[in-house]
């Protein structure tokens, strides 16, 4: 096992580099956005005055109103200046929220033009402070091994951001580029966070196992489906920005990223609760090490299973609501390639998901073997250590198995995650 996982990390870093992006590809697509349109300065600015009155264009017959902003300019070779917005007509233009004086808000600047537009909200500052008290649970509960967590996934959005996009606009095939971003990503995630040890090692080959199960099944049924990937509108600009591109795969690539979130999250549980049944029953066979695994995967998987329906659905529910009112039938809605992509998707990672409990489980007993302890006067209810070491002075390796193990109050240790 050790040997495969080794030849994957090999065969990931070698991908990387020869996949590695040179920036023209990115560039080169910069400036067909620009042709279009789509470039455009994004500047911080303050609302200083908001004014509603009858619209320029209004008549008597069809009287309209309309609101006027005034902003300042708070960044930008401008920065002070005071900028006034064109009219909004209250009636039918929903695309600016109320505000009022001394909002922060982003506005786009064409520089070509010297026209600025209202881009949206300036919401960074609270997103800061989310961050903020993200870290802060996360590091409260898991101490050091949460900032390992929180550096895995820095660098899983070093990878998406500096790897995936450049390297897919560099005209690389998006699938492989997405196989190779997952394959390093589990890499980085896994050890990142638990360690160089056996126990992420078969967790590790667990997910793999499983990913490439659900890559297989995901691009066997996008083939039979026929997805174009042009169902949406990003999707429709993307040819005309990234010469070349593959929108399908990319489509393709991009299920298999999302199915590695939920992958290791079972693979871990599973081999963690693999190894705490190995320590506390170390003459456990290994048939029923695998059946007790199982057992408590089961569990796992069935709050699990809905985990990719619900991401999927909750990204979508303006879609969902657009669809209610079709006044369609639902085979119909699903038959839309927009819904389908999300039930293969969601279909095919629960597949994985639902694969990766046996695989894991079954990787971590055959390298937890059962202990060769020979501890021939010790009763079948005794608690013997896995590795032959002294038992620990709270739990006698001889005890009378009529007597419970003594007892003693709970610490706030105990919650937390073994650095062992």
């Amino acid at each position: 096992m050790l040997a495969g996982v080794a030849l994957a990390a090999l065969a990931t870093v070698v991908a990387v580099a020869v996949l590695w992006p040179t920036g023209d590809g990115r560039q080169s697509a910069v400036d067909n956005a620009a042709e279009f349109g789509l470039v455009t300065d994004r500047l911080s600015a303050t609302v200083e005055e908001v004014l509603d009155r009858r619209c320029s264009y209004s008549t008597a017959d069809d009287p309209e109103q309309c609101r006027t902003l005034t902003l300042v300019l708070n960044e930008g070779p401008e920065a002070g200046a005071v900028v006034a917005l064109p009219e909004i007509n209250l009636r039918f233009d929903y695309s600016i929220p109320d505000l009022a004086v001394g909002d922060r808000v982003i506005l786009g600047h064409q520089e070509s033009t010297n026209v600025y537009f209202y881009a949206d909200q300036d919401r960074r500052s609270s997103l800061v402070w989310l961050a903020g008290l993200f870290a802060i649970v996360v590091v409260a509960l898991g101490r050091f091994r949460g900032v390992l967590a929180l550096l895995a996934m820095a660098a899983t959005l070093v990878v998406l951001v500096v790897f995936v996009a450049p390297s897919v606009l560099d005209g690389n095939d998006p699938l492989l580029v997405a196989v190779v971003a997952a394959s390093a990503i589990a890499f980085i995630s896994l050890y990142l966070t638990h360690g160089f040890t056996p126990t992420t090692t078969v967790a590790l080959a667990g997910t793999l196992a499983a990913l490439g199960l659900t890559l297989g099944l995901s691009w066997l049924f996008f083939e039979l489906a026929s997805f174009t990937g042009l169902a949406t509108e990003e999707a429709l600009i993307l040819p005309f920005i990234a010469e070349n591109l593959d929108v399908s795969a990319l489509l393709l690539g991009g299920a298999v990223i999302g199915a590695l979130g939920a992958l290791d999250d079972v693979t871990v549980t599973q081999v963690a609760t693999v190894a705490e049944l190995r320590r506390h029953s170390p003459r456990l066979p290994t048939t029923e090490l695998v059946a007790s695994g199982i057992r408590v995967g089961r569990d796992h998987i069935a709050s699990t299973v809905n985990t990719l329906l619900l991401a999927y659905a909750g990204a979508s529910m303006p879609l969902i609501l657009l669809f209610a009112v079709s006044d369609q039938p639902l085979v119909m809605v699903a038959n839309s390639e927009i819904i389908a992509v999300e039930i293969v998707r969601t279909l095919c990672g629960s597949i994985g998901l639902v694969a990766a409990v046996p695989i894991t489980t079954a990787l971590a007993a055959a390298v937890l073997r059962p202990s060769m302890v020979d501890h021939d006067d010790a009763p079948d209810g005794a608690v013997l250590p896995a590795d032959n070491s002294p038992a620990p002075d709270s739990v006698p390796a001889v005890a009378d198995a009529s007597e419970p193990p003594p007892r003693r109050a709970p610490r706030w240790e105990d919650f937390g995650p073994r650095d062992d």
